[in-house]
């Protein structure tokens, strides 16, 4: 069995730079818009391909995981910028009062994603193209990995303060407590579904890990 590391994947990610996502995806057999409906995960379905990353290939030997994420850029104003925030991963409550910041979840999950700029072209376009891959080993310097563990402390202290029900997603410099979930009541019970929550990267901190990135 071939084990693809993540350095190995940044690696074999940048030998497609500015190459047609759409055609790669058709010479792949994967389908992209052919049936009349957009198949959402089409993009990372091939970015795991180009990767190096198969049904017989291990992405998480020894503990080696990592995540592929692909970020829509655009232009606005002649300046490529993040189309949308990202989801990093789930609020569990009770983890994130026990945990410090480099010992949890949170943390774990974005030092793991390899990151994927993209370049948006409309919601069906016909075509997509990477910009840049990186993660945050590749930052310049640690100053952004403070600030976000600031973010991250903060909410922390307002859940133990006030509660998880107080978390809004306007916390935050460069991550956020967003609501995620379907909410409001569901018709099958008539009673109100729990809250959820998840951390979300905000459209500066995507901007600044590839603006910042060697």
């Amino acid at each position: 069995m071939k084990i693809i590391t993540r350095a190995t994947a940044i690696k074999n990610l940048k030998k497609y730079i500015g190459k047609d996502l759409r055609k790669l995806a058709l010479q792949f057999k994967i389908t992209t818009y052919e049936t009349g409906k957009q198949n959402k995960g089409w993009k990372g379905l091939i970015l795991e391909r180009l990767a190096g990353l198969q049904n017989n290939i291990s992405k998480a030997p020894n503990g080696l995981s990592y995540e592929l994420k692909s970020v829509s850029f655009r232009y606005v104003k002649d300046k490529l910028v993040p189309k949308e925030t990202m989801a990093i991963t789930m609020i569990n409550p009770q983890e994130l009062k026990d945990q410090e910041f480099f010992k949890s979840h949170v943390w774990a999950k974005l030092k793991s994603i390899v990151f994927c700029a993209v370049m948006w072209h409309g919601k069906n376009s016909d075509n997509a193209e990477i910009l840049k891959v990186t993660s945050l080993d590749f930052l310049e310097t640690d100053e952004v990995i403070k600030e976000i563990k600031a973010d991250y402390d903060f909410i922390r202290n307002k859940l133990i303060k006030k509660g998880f029900n107080a978390l809004t997603g306007k916390d935050g410099k460069w991550i956020q407590a967003r609501t995620k979930g379907t909410g409001g009541i569901n018709p099958n019970t008539n009673k109100r579904r729990p809250i959820t929550r998840a951390y979300y990267a905000r459209k500066a901190l995507v901007a600044k890990i590839f603006e910042d990135s060697k």
